[in-house]
């Protein structure tokens, strides 16, 4: 085990341990097959169920338009998993509000609320890819302002059942009613952070909870948007104890740290080496994989006590109150999927929650 720095100050919420899933349908590097989108979908609620009934806290589903994924619709595949769970809390991760329509998301979020039994959540963001600007007639030119000038107006349809409103960007609203409404107070909305300081001010302005996405670099690099956005908050006039942060990471967990290395490469490099294509990045090397398995490396691969020391290691850097774990990043056989959701829940969440309620305690 590594030696702890002391934890920075934030709040003393609960830790929470989480997953997401971008519904991936890649097919399987090592022999072609692919599953059909029905089959998948049917994977994923299994996946989350069993989330469930290991005790972790949120399930996460992320919204994307390309062919690698099923899930246009995070809403949809969440609603059907609350009607077949009890406790953990339903999230996307993210809504690409930019593309959508804040009316729309927030009724739709409302519902999935109200079928949930108040565990919904919103992650909005603007997303890694681009593809729903043009599939829903917007341009990229207003890439920024759309997001922050549609955030605002979710925050006022959460806050207010009436809504007078005007922007650029959609038609004016003028004391019109938004209908349902959720049955928690205030549906709960965070914001959802790519690694850019005005992602953190617009956050931390707006007194939202901050997911942080750290796919790639040294953790330490990303301190100082934590520090950004406590800082911002306090300036903002908000309590600390009234934030929170996630950060949101890519991983495998399976028995041993050879087996986790060993089971998920292979489907993360068809996925990276795609994307990279795309966008000039060089293909993905198994040593580089390697290193950032390391305990100050970005991917949480390894058995579970890999999994634990270097969330507790994040923890002393970050002072935050969730981590959410992106467990298949391409298409990874569903048993050993499963396998890494009850090792993780069973494993690793009871070890991190106690350690880290004994820090905050002292």
């Amino acid at each position: 085990m590594i030696n702890l720095p002391n934890t920075p100050t934030f709040s003393t919420k609960p830790f929470e341990i989480g997953l997401t899933s971008f519904v991936e349908l890649s097919p399987d590097p090592r022999t072609g097959h692919k599953l059909s989108p029905a089959e998948r979908t049917r994977n994923l609620l299994e996946e989350i169920v069993l989330a469930d009934q290991v005790g972790l806290d949120v399930y996460g589903v992320g919204e994307h338009h390309r062919v690698e994924y099923v899930s246009s619709a995070p809403e949809v595949f969440l609603a059907a998993a609350a009607a077949l769970t009890k406790n953990i809390r339903l999230t996307s991760a993210v809504t690409v509000l930019s593309s959508d329509d804040p009316v729309r998301v927030f009724q739709r979020f409302a519902s999935l609320d109200l079928v949930s039994d108040g565990r919904a959540e919103i992650i909005a963001g603007r997303g890694s890819f681009i593809e729903s600007f043009p599939l829903f007639g917007y341009d990229l030119h207003d890439y920024d302002t759309l997001f922050s000038e549609k955030l605002d107006l979710l925050l006022k349809l959460r806050d207010n059942e009436h809504v007078t409103w005007k922007g650029r960007h959609r038609a004016s609203l003028d004391n019109l009613g938004v209908y349902p409404r959720p049955l928690q107070d205030k549906l709960p909305i965070w914001v959802g952070v790519g690694g850019t300081p005005e992602s953190v001010v617009r956050a931390a302005s707006r007194g939202l909870p901050m997911a942080l996405a750290i796919i790639g670099g040294l953790p330490e690099r990303f301190a100082p948007y934590a520090d950004l956005y406590r800082q911002t908050a306090q300036d903002s006039g908000y309590d600390l104890a009234s934030m929170a942060l996630s950060i949101n990471s890519h991983g495998f967990i399976a028995d041993t740290r050879q087996q986790a290395i060993d089971e998920s490469y292979p489907s993360v490099k068809l996925i990276m080496d795609k994307i990279g294509r795309e966008r000039g990045w060089a293909p993905m090397q198994r040593a580089q994989y390697e290193a950032a398995a390391t305990v100050r490396g970005a991917n949480f691969v390894g058995n579970p006590d890999d999994i634990i020391e270097k969330i507790l290691f994040q923890h002393s850097i970050f002072g935050h109150q969730r981590m959410m774990l992106q467990l298949s990043v391409g298409s990874i056989a569903h048993d050993k999927v499963m396998h890494a959701i009850e090792l993780f829940g069973t494993k690793v969440a009871p070890v991190v929650r106690e350690t880290i309620a004994r820090q905050v305690a002292v």
